[in-house]
């Protein structure tokens, strides 16, 4: 186990490398210019520390591709120094306001009072020697708040980027208090690397445009369609009605993301409008901004900003000229790693770790129905999954939890039948055990998504969309398609038994009607948390067999591990049990892989989740790195996901295979990277280890015997009655502990 490749952990303690460069494109990049998009760094890499910060411009420069742009909002202070810091005022995202807590002022700014603490009341030693920087977004680390000073654009400079973008804002203000923006940036030194220069003030441009001669490129930056802009009194939809007035002073715009690819009002994609083609006919270039992995922009996405990006360089009619970005490594990534591959061919499975869906493509549509699972199997899954329940009548179908109340409608109809099991779960519910299927069938299925809260919904149109499968069904679905295996997930057996539901012997009777016991095109795996529903499989010796171990451990006892493999070929495993968490940082990994790799015992991992609130800081909200860390690093045999496309999109890119020498790669997470910059006291006390697995804790008594009960109804047929096998059983959503596993890994939200 572990072969595919050696052991990587090593080799990616050191963030993306700082001489990583893009290869040439396979195929000409649809930018005006033919080249790769660039990735414009906003403030550095302001998704993870204070913008404009020291730290956050030099983690951009290290993880990102090496023609990174560094994005600075210029300021200038009373004795014109410039400092790189957004907005007009500082008390948001500096802690200036407890230097100087008197020092506040208001001031016009067109006809709009503003009230705060300036730039240009201090001078450029006050700022420097008395001001730190912070957070301005809550959901991001507050960890680095403090610790840092103010930046100029001369410290940004000094760190040597290959271009630096300059954004101008407030220029009219600046001239108000004399203090000339232009005049500063004409006297900067020549070698300056300052290739590009935004504003919204068209004056501005026009104003420095003929005193540049050529030394950068001069943007317009659009604000949103309906502002307008001041000195020609027009809104800036209306200024991009009229593109060959915009040539006239600058080389290009930048606009926010709806002027490319607009979104209706519940944030499902529009149709793309035609700014980019018609800009680019005149020679004008096309950057948009601000990206950011954190927050929601389209449901399209699936909350993969990755999907984002591609939206906008890897579509079949155009390509933007760049993407500013508060996350340079996730652009970066797109860019190099994952456009121009969507046509790739997987890597066979002996090569990577199996994409296995959790409940089909659960975090697209609602779990275990036949659109979840239509969507998996576009989404190129190896393996989809059936968590089996029972009817009370005793037909099988697929549900992530037999309390009904999780993922479909039950609690409007059947409030009646609230009851609270202890052998099931500790809280109330609505059990499908007490339900006949005739009931079940007139429910709907409920999409709702664990983040949803939090206002992360999963596509909300499609909320109560598609039908339950019965387990025949199911079987029936997965041998028309294309997929390498099925999972049939197996909980709760021994309480069943007692309600007169043989779980065990209806899976198996399904699978033998369905002929996988003579499967030889279909792995088959059997999954349960029971020892004994595991050893009740070992009659079928072509199916594997994976125990579930749902609470957090930190590693698996010999004695344990011995336990294990006389009963299962797999072990699955929460993610909080693979690596170490203080904080929301990863501080190390666990041996628990290479333990059972060691064992010859292959290892699951999950369920992975799209959802930004879902990680620890160090995969830098970007679900591609945490897959690239179980896989790279840890080198696990299979990724348990709700969203398998971002899975397949991954492993399709080369940047997958860290054999490969590229001059750029997705890089898993370096545990210790981050936390290492984390000033002393700044986090919590370290929890304590998880504990070890002992054979108590795998090893369970014999089923029980099915009590005497009615005979259950026949299974629906299925449209192909060959196929179609007698009703099968309910069986089991694995981790018991995913809310412990999601809080470990969520931020600060």
């Amino acid at each position: 186990m572990g072969g595919r490749y050696p052991h990587m952990l090593l080799i990616l303690i050191l963030l993306h490398g700082a001489n990583a460069a893009i290869d040439a494109p396979v195929e000409k990049w649809q930018t005006l210019d033919g080249r790769p998009p660039l990735v414009i760094a906003r403030g550095g890499f302001s998704g993870l520390f204070p913008e404009s910060s020291k730290f956050a411009y030099e983690f951009a420069m290290t993880a990102s591709l090496p023609g990174v742009v560094l994005e600075c909002d210029l300021q200038l202070s009373s004795d014109g120094v410039g400092f790189c810091r957004s907005g007009l005022t500082l008390d948001k995202s500096t802690l200036i306001a407890e230097m100087y807590p008197k020092k506040d002022k208001t001031y016009k700014l067109g006809s709009e009072d503003i009230h705060g603490w300036f730039a240009v009341d201090f001078t450029s030693d006050e700022l420097i020697n008395n001001v730190t920087v912070i957070q301005t977004i809550f959901s991001r680390p507050s960890t680095f708040d403090a610790i840092m000073g103010m930046y100029t654009l001369d410290d940004m400079a000094g760190l040597h980027p290959q271009q630096i973008w300059v954004n101008v804002e407030f220029d009219g203000f600046y001239r108000d208090h004399n203090l000339d923006i232009e005049d500063y940036l004409l006297k900067l030194p020549k070698d300056y690397p300052i290739a590009y220069i935004s504003s919204p003030d068209i004056s501005f441009l026009k104003s420095i445009g003929g005193k540049l001669k050529g030394r950068a490129k001069l943007i317009l930056r659009c604000l949103a369609d309906n502002v307008t802009e001041t000195s020609v009194k027009k809104s800036y939809g209306e200024i991009l009605k009229d593109l060959k007035s915009v040539k006239a002073f600058a080389s290009g715009i930048m606009v926010p993301r709806n002027y490319v690819w607009p979104v209706n009002n519940n944030l499902y994609l529009l149709p793309p409008t035609s700014l980019v083609k018609d800009a680019h006919a005149l020679g004008l270039e096309v950057h948009v901004g601000s990206f950011a992995n954190d927050i929601l922009t389209s449901y399209n996405y699936s909350y993969d900003p990755a999907a984002e990006y591609l939206q906008f360089i890897n579509n079949p009619d155009f390509t933007v000229d760049g993407l500013m970005t508060d996350f340079p490594p996730t652009a970066s990534g797109a860019v190099a790693c994952l456009a121009h591959n969507e046509a790739n061919a997987l890597a066979s499975n002996g090569e990577r770790p199996l994409i296995i869906t959790h409940n089909g493509a659960s975090g697209v549509y609602a779990g275990c129905t036949d659109l979840a699972y239509q969507q998996a199997v576009k989404d190129g899954a190896d393996i989809i999954d059936c968590s089996v329940r029972m009817s009370k009548d005793g037909v099988a179908f697929c549900l992530g939890s037999a309390d009904l109340i999780a993922s479909t409608t039950a609690a409007t109809t059947f409030m009646t039948k609230v009851v609270t099991i202890s052998e099931i779960q500790n809280k109330s519910g609505i059990f499908s055990f007490d339900l006949s299927w005739s009931e079940i069938q007139t429910l709907k299925p409920e999409l709702t998504g664990p983040f949803a809260q939090a206002g992360l919904k999963r596509n909300p149109a499609a909320k109560n969309a598609g039908k339950f499968f019965t387990l025949p069904e199911f079987l029936h679905f997965a041998k028309s398609s294309n997929v390498s295996g099925i999972l049939i997930e197996i909980e709760d057996a021994p309480y069943l038994a007692t309600r007169g539901l043989g779980l065990v012997d209806a899976v198996s009777g399904a699978l033998v009607n369905a002929s996988y016991d003579k499967e030889s095109k279909q792995q088959v795996f059997i999954e349960s948390d029971d020892s004994s529903v595991l050893s009740a499989f070992k009659k079928f010796p072509s199916f594997k067999r994976v125990l579930t171990v749902g609470t957090i451990i930190s590693d698996a006892s010999k004695p344990s591990v011995d336990e294990i493999k006389e009963f299962a070929h797999v072990v699955m495993v929460t993610r909080g049990s693979l690596v170490k968490v203080n904080g929301f940082f990863l501080t190390g990994f666990t041996n628990l892989v290479e333990n059972l790799h060691a064992a010859n015992l292959s290892v699951h991992v999950g369920p992975l989740k799209n959802e930004f609130t879902n990680f620890g800081f160090d995969y830098f909200a970007d679900p591609m790195v945490e897959i690239a860390t179980y896989s790279a690093a840890l080198v696990v045999d299979g990724i348990v996901t709700e969203f398998p496309a971002t899975a397949t999109t991954y492993f399709r890119s080369p940047c997958s295979d860290p054999t490969k020498n590229l001059t750029y790669t997705i890089m898993a997470a370096a545990p210790g990277a981050l936390v290492s910059m984390v000033p002393p006291g700044a986090l919590p006390p370290a929890l304590p280890p998880a504990p070890l697995l002992e054979p108590a804790d795998v090893i369970d008594p014999p089923l029980p015997p099915v009590s005497v009960s009615s005979p259950p109804e026949a299974a629906p047929k299925v449209a192909d009655s060959s196929s179609s096998p007698p009703s099968s059983s309910a069986g089991s959503s694995f981790l018991v502990a995913t809310g412990i596993a999601a809080f470990l890994y969520s931020g600060c939200h």
